[in-house]
C-alpha cells in the first residue's frame, strides 16, 4: 500500500490521464488496449482512472503501444526543442499482429523515442504470400509508402497496386489494405502512418 504522500506525488504526474489521453487520441477501446498489452481492461480502467498506478514494466508495454517513451509520462512542460535520435542497434522490431510471428510483413518502429509525434514512421520487411494470406488491416489516418529495394504488391480495398523500389503511394489508410512482396527479392519499404 503506498502512503499518502506517494499517492500524491504520483497523482501529480496525471499517468492515467495521459493514457487515456492516448487511448482515445488513437480511437482504441479499453480492450482493444487489453489485447495489446495482454492487460486486462479492468486494470486498465483503475490506471486511467487514478486508482492504480503502473509499475514501470507495465507502463511500458502501454508507452510501447502508442509508441511513446517513459519520459512521456513523467516530463514536465518541454523547454528544449523536440529531438529524438534512433539508432539502428536500438530499433523496436514488431511482427504484422501482435502474438502472431508469421505475416505478409514485420516492421521496426524508427521513431518510437520521439514523444508528441504527428506521424509514426516504420521500416518494413516484406514476405512472399498469396492474396488469400496475406494480412490485411484499416487503421485511422493516412499512409505513406516509399520501396527501398524489390517490389511490393499492394491491395487496397479491391484494387491491386505493384509498386518498384524508388515508387511511392499516399491512401486513406481506413481502406483495409495488406502487401506482400513480389518475386524472390527481397523488399523493404519506409512506411509513414498517420494517427
Amino acid at each position: 500500500m503506498l502512503s499518502k504522500t506517494l499517492q500524491s506525488g504520483l497523482a501529480d504526474y496525471g499517468i492515467g490521464e495521459k493514457i487515456r489521453g492516448l487511448r482515445l487520441k488513437k480511437k482504441m477501446g479499453l480492450v482493444e488496449l487489453g489485447a495489446h498489452t495482454d492487460l486486462s481492461a479492468a486494470l486498465l480502467s483503475k490506471i486511467e482512472r487514478g486508482r492504480l498506478f503502473p509499475t514501470l514494466p507495465t507502463l511500458l508495454r502501454i508507452a510501447l503501444v502508442f509508441a511513446v517513451g517513459l519520459d512521456f509520462f513523467f516530463a514536465g512542460p518541454r523547454d528544449q526543442p523536440l529531438l529524438a535520435i534512433v539508432r539502428r542497434k536500438d530499433r523496436l522490431r514488431f511482427p504484422a499482429q501482435p502474438g502472431r510471428r508469421e505475416g505478409s510483413f514485420r516492421f521496426e518502429s524508427l521513431d518510437f523515442t520521439a514523444t508528441e509525434r504527428r506521424f509514426n514512421s516504420y521500416l518494413a520487411e516484406f514476405f512472399p504470400a498469396t492474396p488469400e494470406t496475406m494480412t490485411r488491416h484499416a487503421h485511422a489516418g493516412v499512409e505513406f509508402i516509399h520501396v527501398l529495394k524489390g517490389a511490393l504488391d499492394l491491395d487496397i480495398g479491391r484494387t491491386a497496386h505493384t509498386l518498384q523500389a524508388g515508387d511511392s503511394i499516399y491512401f486513406d489508410a481506413g481502406v483495409t489494405h495488406g502487401y506482400r512482396r513480389q518475386g524472390a527479392r527481397p523488399c523493404q519499404a519506409l512506411i509513414v502512418v498517420t494517427p
